[in-house]
This record gives structure tokens, C-alpha cells and sequence, in this order.
């Protein structure tokens, strides 16, 4: 798929985790940095640092985990309270219904934030898919939305790689996207063990670029994460990424549904940001919100938040502060 408080007690609560182990069947898998909050049968790792007045919320892109915004939290705790997350079936967290849809998603990390006490509304920030799930969020909880920063996130409009052929996504929406499930109503597909074998053969043991811009035990805890098994089995039928293409895509069409919510679209420069992603991330902008503007970033390609943080922490204090105070962004 397209282009996943204190520093010093943020560092030690790492460092406890990487040499604090539990064991679990017949390996070991280091302590959760955060909380594992459950939803009704299965658990989602959610880990939140920081105070402020206001809350941050990241989402890890397709494939990722919440130790992909290790850069941009650690730089953000000092003047927000901050949360990131892993999927379920990924990292910490548990297997949970399928199909795990944008709205799943979205609601599983809405339901988690709100048994753990936490307060929006929150400021979003999504890489890649996360930004859709972001996006979807937004749509589904206005309320707890004070602002969106989508980090070189697809177009719902995007010409992708998707099942092994380039084509424009949403062009093959043709079902209805399934409401929310519970483990009783979609529980997870067993996965086999051909279906295991194969996806392990596609596991990097390795850390490259641009997780090796993490801190060394950092590092360690991204390479546990990647070669994990997959917990769950899954099939093209249970994707429905076509049909929430189409779904957003027709958001977009609706005419500013996030009204004048601070909104950033942030474009890495340095890779695969074409002619046409370009046209669609300034679509995004003019469509979403009235109060919005795109980002070009210049010094990197699709993960901005690994080789710019910075820059994505300067997008997201400004979406907090014009969320805060009710302004216009700057342009």
C-alpha cells in the first residue's frame, strides 16, 4: 500500500522495557511502553506521555507502529499530552474483529482513549494510512476533532499499487462497507500456518532506512515488532480498502465537512510525491476544511516524521495553536 513528561522519563520507561521481559508461550516479548486498555476480548497498547492543555493523537501508517513516532512524541510531551497506538493484531496489541476497516480502526482508538480517561477533543496526526484512519476518525467523531495534520497521506482519489496492480482504488469499490464489529459479531480469522510461513518470508530481521534513525533501544523494540507473526489470517475479501476510498472520496466532495478546523497537509518532497499526488494533496485541502493549507517538505521523501520530525512537530503545534484560539493558519 501507498506511503506507518519529561525526555528523561520517556527514556527510562523505554529502557525499562527493553530489559524488563515477560514471558509469553514459548518466547519472550518485551513490557508494553504504554497501557493495554481492553475492549471487550482483546487489547489495544496505548501509550500516552506528556501533559498539556490539549491532546495529540498518531497514527501510525499502513504496516507501522506507534515506536515509528517515537522523534515526533518525544519532542511534543513537553507542551501536549501525546498518545500513539498500535493497531490491533500488530506489536502489543491483540488480534481484534475483522475486518479491521479505517472505521474499525478508528473506533477501536476512539473507545481506548476514552476508558483511559484521556480528553479531546484531540488534535490528529496520521502518516500514510494513518491518515486516512484519521480522516475517518474526524468523519466519525466531530466532537473530538480539534484539528488534522495528515503526514504524505494518499488521497482517497490516488492511483496505487493495490493487489498487484497499479490502479486508481476506489475504482473497485463495489460493496458496502461493514459496520463496526465486536469479537463476537467479526472474530479474527485463524490464521494458517502456509498463510504464516508465507508472510514471514517477506519479514525484514534487519533495521534500515528510516527506522535506523531511532535511538538504539528504540531500534530494538521496532526489529521485535517487524518479525512478529501475523496473528490473523487474512483474505482479499476482507479488504475493503476500495470501498472506503470511494466513501472518503465522496467526503471530500461533500463540501468542507470539517468546516474551519485547522487542517495541514504535509507532502514529502524527496520520493514519490508526483505531479498528480500533489494535485490531489491541494484537493484535500481545499475540500476538508476552510481553514487549511498544504506543506511541502523539501529535505524529505514518504517518512516525514522519521527524517523531518521536527517538521512535523511544527505542523502539528500550529494546528494546535490555531485550534486552541480559534485562528486562521498561517499561510
Amino acid at each position: 500500500m501507498a506511503r506507518n513528561i519529561v525526555r528523561s522519563a520517556f527514556c527510562n520507561v523505554t529502557l525499562l522495557a527493553i530489559v524488563t521481559v515477560i514471558a509469553h508461550s514459548q518466547s519472550t516479548d518485551p513490557i508494553p511502553l504504554g497501557k493495554m486498555v481492553d475492549l471487550g476480548g482483546y487489547r489495544i497498547h496505548l501509550y500516552c506521555t506528556g501533559k498539556g492543555k490539549q491532546t495529540v493523537l498518531l497514527s501510525p501508517g499502513g504496516g507501522d507502529f506507534s515506536l515509528a513516532w517515537y522523534l515526533v512524541q518525544e519532542r511534543l510531551q513537553n507542551s501536549a499530552r501525546v498518545c500513539s497506538y498500535d493497531r490491533a493484531g500488530s506489536a502489543w496489541s491483540d488480534p481484534g474483529p475483522q475486518p479491521l476497516t479505517l472505521r474499525q480502526e478508528a473506533y477501536e482508538i476512539e473507545r481506548a482513549l476514552k476508558l483511559s480517561g484521556e480528553k479531546g477533543p484531540y488534535v490528529l496526526a496520521g502518516h500514510s494510512m494513518g491518515g486516512l484512519v484519521m480522516m475517518s476518525f474526524a468523519e466519525g467523531y466531530p466532537d473530538e476533532t480539534a484539528g488534522i495534520v495528515f503526514v504524505d497521506t494518499p488521497s482517497p482519489d490516488s492511483t496505487l499499487g493495490f493487489w498487484g496492480k497499479l490502479v486508481r482504488v476506489r475504482d473497485l469499490a463495489k460493496r458496502t462497507i461493514p459496520p463496526v464489529h465486536t469479537m463476537e459479531t467479526g472474530p479474527p480469522a485463524p490464521i494458517t500456518e502456509a498463510e504464516r510461513e508465507q508472510a514471514m518470508k517477506y519479514k525484514s530481521h534487519r533495521i534500515g532506512p528510516p527506522f535506523d534513525r531511532l535511538p538504539p533501544e528504540i531500534q530494538k523494540l521496532q526489529l521485535w515488532a517487524q518479525t512478529l507473526p501475523p496473528k490473523v489470517g487474512l483474505t482479499e475479501h476482507e479488504d475493503y480498502t476500495p470501498e472506503e476510498f470511494e466513501f472518503l472520496y465522496e467526503l471530500e466532495d461533500f463540501g468542507h465537512p470539517f468546516g474551519d478546523k485547522p487542517l495541514v497537509v504535509m507532502i514529502g518532497m524527496q520520493d514519490h510525491a508526483s505531479h498528480e499526488e500533489k494535485i490531489t494533496a491541494k484537493r484535500a485541502e481545499h475540500t476538508l476544511s476552510t481553514n487549511s493549507k498544504v506543506v511541502e517538505v523539501e529535505d524529505s521523501g514518504h517518512a516525514i516524521h522519521l527524517e523531518d520530525p521536527s517538521s512535523v512537530v511544527g505542523a502539528i503545534q500550529e494546528v494546535m495553536s490555531a485550534a486552541l484560539h480559534h485562528s486562521p493558519l498561517k499561510q
